[in-house]
């Protein structure tokens, strides 16, 4: 018998509050200091060495993801080709780079994700596309738009600072190069910098670990889609069970003499239904078509309802009504509960169908509302569960007691393991100059640290006052959306208009004004509160801030409807012609 409406509230709670604690985002650490073994590229050779590099340019780009490589392409569209572009990693890709564990794959439809298909003439070879594949067209992406002699790679800034006599921003990097720019262009990532739970005694741990964005198949054997032979005869243990670890347990199931899944909280596994694409139906695409579908997609899973609904997979079913949205009324409330609680029915009766043993399905199933994690969509995952070699550890919301030189302990017993696996994740809601990994001191020498001590302060998310001409392409005070990089490429459009026209106008300093800063988060607040009212119900999480936030967190938000409508705006901002609430010196 099926549970009810009202049960399922209870149990939303119950499970909430389980997994509720006092440290909030604290829990986790970074892979740098204690943990500093993890954070080395297993993808380049050691001993790099190159000249450092010291010149004017007139852009510095710092991070070579989508939003660095949209920011290169996009001025090059407007003739600016004067750049420098430098990046931490061995290569252009961002997440793409890094992401090589086994599986990894697009959750979003590549004719979406991928950003200026119709531009570079590619067809992605499936709906979904797996990480080689995308890490390759990032590659495709950089020859196409003459990006790599402008790269500075295996390269990470350590200082940027403003000098008020040149007008210039002064860059400073790992490999000792002085880079003097009128502008910066921040394209940090939204999911760049990995974190590692804070479990008691990790460091003490003698076997083999790495996180997943640093996977080693030197130890492992195989390759992202092969199996992995060097485990034939090897315990592993993964910690975690969100979206990289359904991906990474069914390669992980089929190549360990055992696995062992450590999971705090269940992961929401729907169907991926992936196919190659029919080359014949992508050559009938007409010009415009990667626009109109990407902004049919968002409508359809930000409750928008297009007559047609042209990407139609499992995220423009699930989220076809915007459950979350600030309801009119108590009917509307009501309403929109059921609908997300019929939702995440079908998803647990489907877990019961796709595990045999009835105990474990129901240790798999969700107990949240369906937008307070990111909903995973897995072929492979759930039937993993059903073979004999794969343990599913179920800590009832607590996550591993502590680790010892064997392996994770949960409820007293110790599962001694040869490789531990963390897919832990990447910061999300730390501080900007955190994550970032350097700190921006701009005019006076005030960092941006110290500017935001009570929370970020920006106009459009792009642009902060006491920094100017550093421009900003994140989700602090930006975009946000489901398909990451949809929000990425509209901030990008923004940002390069602004760049594009201060270049073109001899625009030497241009930053907020005070009020404008501060209208723009009032814009922002006004939108937040559906989504905040949604996640107060919602076990923690990264789109929660772990249950936790303040006043100073909350100055971070996006513009948390739809993309849709953050585009709308700044057009909008753009077409007045007149750079509204900006403040600007030319030469």
């Amino acid at each position: 018998m099926g549970i009810s409406i009202e049960e399922a509230r209870e149990r939303y709670r119950i499970e909430r509050e389980k997994r509720l604690r006092p440290d909030g985002i604290r829990q986790y650490k970074e892979l740098k200091g204690l943990y500093e073994e993890f954070d080395r590229d297993p993808y380049v050779e050691p001993g790099f060495t190159r000249d450092a590099v010291v010149e004017d340019t007139e852009v510095v780009i710092v991070g070579g993801g989508f939003g660095g490589m949209l920011a290169a392409a996009e001025l090059t569209k407007k003739g600016i080709t004067d750049y420098r572009l430098v990046e931490k990693a061995g290569d252009f890709g961002g997440t793409w780079y890094w992401n090589r564990y086994p599986n990894a794959a697009c959750d979003v439809e590549s004719y979406v994700y991928l950003p200026l298909l119709e531009e570079t003439g590619y067809m992605p070879t499936e709906k979904y596309a797996k990480a080689p594949e995308i890490f390759a067209y990032c590659q495709m992406f950089g020859r196409h738009f003459d990006m790599y002699p402008h790269a500075l790679f295996q390269t990470e800034v350590e200082a940027m600072e403003w000098d008020q006599s040149r007008q210039r921003w002064v860059v400073q990097t790992s490999r000792g190069d002085r880079l003097s720019t009128r502008y910066v262009i921040i394209a940090g990532g939204v999911l760049h910098k990995a974190k590692l739970p804070g479990i008691p005694g990790i460091e003490n741990y003698k076997g083999r670990a790495f996180h997943t964005s640093r996977w080693d198949y030197s130890f492992t054997g195989g390759s992202s889609q092969g199996k992995m032979d060097k485990l034939a005869n090897l315990r592993v243990g993964i910690i975690g069970t969100g979206a990289t670890a359904v991906q990474v347990v069914p390669k992980l199931a089929e190549s360990a003499k055992e696995l062992y899944v450590f999971q705090r909280t269940a992961a929401c596994v729907g169907a991926r239904n992936n196919k190659p694409t029919d080359p014949e139906w992508f050559k009938s695409l007409k010009p415009g078509w990667q626009a109109e579908r990407l902004r049919n997609f968002t409508m359809a899973i930000t409750g928008a309802q297009p007559q047609v609904d042209l990407v139609d997979d499992e995220w423009t079913k699930m989220l076809w009504h915007d459950t979350k949205k600030m309801p009119e009324n108590d009917e509307e409330a009501a309403e929109l509960e059921r609908i997300d609680f019929e939702n995440m029915e079908r998803i647990r009766r489907r877990i019961e169908d796709s595990i045999d043993d009835p105990h474990t399905a129901e240790l798999l199933k969700p107990w949240y509302g369906q937008n307070c994690k990111r909903p995973c969509f897995h072929d492979e995952y759930l039937p993993a569960f059903n073979r004999p070699n794969v343990h599913l550890v179920d800590t009832d919301g607590r996550g591993v007691d502590q680790i010892t030189e064997n392996g994770p302990v949960v409820e007293g017993i110790e599962y001694p393991v040869d490789l531990l696996v963390f897919a832990s994740g990447f910061e999300v809601t730390t501080t900007y100059t955190h994550r970032l990994g350097f700190d921006p001191k701009g005019r006076q020498g005030v960092s941006l640290s110290e500017a935001w001590s009570e929370g970020p302060a920006t106009l459009h998310g792009i642009l902060a006052r006491g920094f100017p001409n550093m421009f900003m392409i994140s989700t602090v005070q930006g975009a946000q959306a489901t398909n990451f990089v949809h929000s990425i490429s509209e901030i990008v459009k923004h940002v390069a208009h602004v760049v594009e026209r201060c270049h073109r106008e001899n625009v030497v300093e241009i930053e907020p004004a005070v009020d404008a800063q501060e209208q723009w988060f009032q814009t922002l607040f006004e939108k937040l509160w559906g989504v905040a009212r949604y996640n107060s119900t919602c076990t923690p999480g990264y789109l929660n801030s772990e249950g936790g936030g303040d006043m100073k967190s909350a100055r971070a938000i996006a513009w948390m409807t739809s993309v849709l409508g953050f585009a709308e705006h700044v057009e909008a901002w753009r077409a007045e012609g007149n750079m509204v609430g900006l403040e600007t010196v030319r030469s």
